[in-house]
């Protein structure tokens, strides 16, 4: 229980700023780390825009094969981009995502995303083999993506069935294709 003294301070120093008692007591966060709920359209197999705001996202700690990338199986060729694409969207698709925003950068912001089937998309991704984890720098890596990878790796899904180039690498020899900073 608050006692008169405390309230009779507390109605004094509201009343010395000029400011209403529940603008002296209520918290307001600079800004919002998390996004508000909302539909998105797929742009690449790790990134897609806020259809009202057009804001665009880009999953958090993880890369996954290029549009036109593709994988060997049994020297048999797969998409994996447009699988890895295919997934997203069929993620997203007429549900309501969120995303904590880790960082912004290039106009982008960098999230750890969820929507209502997934709590978290960049991990399912590395669940089904989908995508991979970037390399980082010491102490930036998120360690369960590693180990959710580690186990796809070792249960041959995905791409760990198969042949293929980590996107970065592909990125780093074609000028076309776009630079990402996750």
């Amino acid at each position: 229980m608050i006692n008169r003294y405390a309230i009779s301070l507390l109605s004094i120093l509201v009343a010395a700023s000029g400011a209403h008692a529940q603008d002296a007591i209520t918290y307001k966060p600079q800004s919002m780390l998390q996004s508000t709920p909302m539909r998105v359209e797929v742009i690449d197999a790790t990134s897609f825009r806020d259809i009202e705001s057009g804001a665009s996202y880009r999953l958090y700690g993880v890369d996954s094969c290029l549009q036109t990338q593709t994988a060997s199986l049994s020297r048999q060729s797969w998409p994996c981009g447009a699988v890895a694409i295919a997934w997203l969207t069929n993620a997203t698709l007429g549900k309501w995502v969120s995303c904590n925003i880790v960082r912004e950068t290039g106009g982008q912001r960098l999230s750890r995303c969820s929507s209502s089937e997934h709590q978290d998309l960049a991990a399912d991704m590395l669940k089904e083999g989908l995508a991979v984890v970037l390399p980082a720098a010491a102490g930036q890596e998120v360690r369960a993506y590693s180990q959710l990878q580690d186990q796809a790796r070792k249960q041959y899904k995905g791409l760990w069935s198969s042949q293929f180039t980590m996107p970065w690498e592909l990125r780093s020899k074609d000028p076309h294709e776009a630079v990402s900073d996750h």
